[in-house]
Formats: structure tokens, sequence, C-alpha cells
């Protein structure tokens, strides 16, 4: 269990707790049970190891004032929209005998035993944290799944946990899953063989050689086809011309004068 100490405060106004937040102090209230609320203040540096973990808001701590220590759990925190440090934390006192609903972290062990895992499968987690049901002074650390001879297919629902007594799900009504043991999602090609791709190199450039004399075939043809056009418009203009040139001549000859 965690222990922290803690300095009770009077500060009301807002510079007041923001003196105390310059001096590496969060303001904090602690609430719950028969005893009045206390405006209380924590260290900064006392309480960050265990302020950054998924597990902070379901850890009992020991909290000392005065003196005198009580069980609290932490509920809520505030942190500074620019900054995104801590700048205001809520502590409930943990009264025994009463029962809670709190969410707690979902932990797996014996990744390296599961056999789906070792095949290339892939651990899909559905839900990181569970609510349940459990006395205030009996509050699990986390709830442990073993992945031990679990295959690709596998999923792992809630009632396949085991909780300590008294703790339940704050869903009863179905059996939700956990998380899961899916197939990998991108499949390696097996290598081919090193005769097969040598074949194959060999084919293709076999394939690219005739594809390139198909093309000199073809640029040649077209270029024959070009030339006999050619020749062939030389001949009709020539022949154009002789005609045009007869038609000339025809048109400049002199007509016999008649006999008087």
């Amino acid at each position: 269990m965690n222990n922290l100490k803690a300095i009770k405060r009077d500060s009301i106004s807002r510079g007041e707790t923001n003196k105390l937040r310059a001096k590496g102090l969060i303001p904090a209230i602690l609430y719950g049970g028969k005893d009045p609320n206390a405006k209380i203040s924590i260290e900064k540096k006392s309480i960050e190891n265990i302020l950054n973990s998924d597990s902070f808001l379901s850890t009992v701590i020991e909290l000392e004032i005065d003196g005198k220590k009580q069980k609290v759990l932490p509920r809520d925190i505030a942190y500074h929209v620019v900054s995104d440090e801590p700048i205001h934390i809520d502590f409930m006192r943990v009264v025994s005998g009463s029962k809670i609903v709190i969410e707690i972290p979902v932990k797996f062990k014996n990744q390296s035993e599961s056999p789906g895992l070792k095949r290339g499968g892939v651990l899909n987690i559905v839900r990181r944290k569970v609510e349940l049901n459990c006395p205030a002074d009996q509050i699990p650390d986390d709830i442990e799944i073993d992945l031990a001879g679990t295959d690709i297919g596998t999923s792992i629902k809630i009632s396949s946990v085991t909780l300590p007594s008294n703790v339940v799900p704050k869903i009863t009504g179905r059996d939700f899953v956990i998380a899961t043991v899916a197939a990998p999602s991108i499949v390696k090609e097996p290598e081919k063989p090193a005769e097969e791709t040598a074949v194959e190199g060999a084919e293709g450039e076999a394939a690219a050689s005739a594809e390139g004399a198909a093309t000199g075939d073809k640029a040649a043809a077209g270029k024959e086809g070009e030339a006999a056009k050619k020749d062939d418009k030389g001949k009709d203009q020539s022949g154009d011309k002789k005609q045009a040139g007869g038609d000339k001549k025809s048109s400049t000859e002199k007509k016999p004068q008649e006999k008087k």
C-alpha cells in the first residue's frame, strides 16, 4: 500500500491555491464517511510515481494527516489545459463494509506461452479496464488474465476470470468479452525456391527479347510503309505535273485558218 502525507489548508481563493501549486503542492479535498470534508494539499513529488500509472484511480492509499492515518481512494484528477499538470485531486475515505463501483485495470501474463501469439496472432484488447462492484476495503489492484495455452480464435470473457470473493462485475446481464487472440492481419507469402526464381528470370528475359524484336519489326515495317507512301505520292505528283503540262500544250496549239 502506498503511503502519503497531506497538509491541511485553509486556502479558498484561486490566488492562494496557485501559490500552493507554485511551491510544488497539489490542492486536494478529502470526503466521505462520517467525518466532514477536509481541504488538504499533497506534495507533487511524493505522488508522481503512482499518479501516472493506469491504476491510480483504483489504488487504495494510506493518507497521513496530522499524525492520523486513514485509507483513501483517489476518485478524480483535474489537469491544467495547457501544461497538463495535475492541479487538483479528490480523495474518498474508504469505509469498512461499504461497497463501491470502480474501474480496475486488466493485465495479461504469460504471453510467451500462448500458441496463438507464437504463430503470429494478435492480442486484441477489447476492455483495458473493467467496472467492478466490490467492498471498499477489498479493492483488487488489477484483473489478471493468463494467456498460457490460448490459440488463435480464443475469446476471453469475464466468466473465465477468477475474481476475489464479494467482487462482481457491474455488468451482470451478459458475458462480455475482455480480449481475443485474433489471426494476423498480414499473411506473408512463402519464398520461392531458387530454381523457380531462376527459371522465371530466364523466361522474363526471353519474353523481353521477343517483345523487343517484335517492336523492331513493327518499326521497320512502319518505315517501309512510310517510304512506299512517299514514292506513291511522288509518282502521283509527277503524273499530275505531266498531265498539267499536256493540258497546257494542247491549249496553246493554234487552230488552222479556214479557207476563204
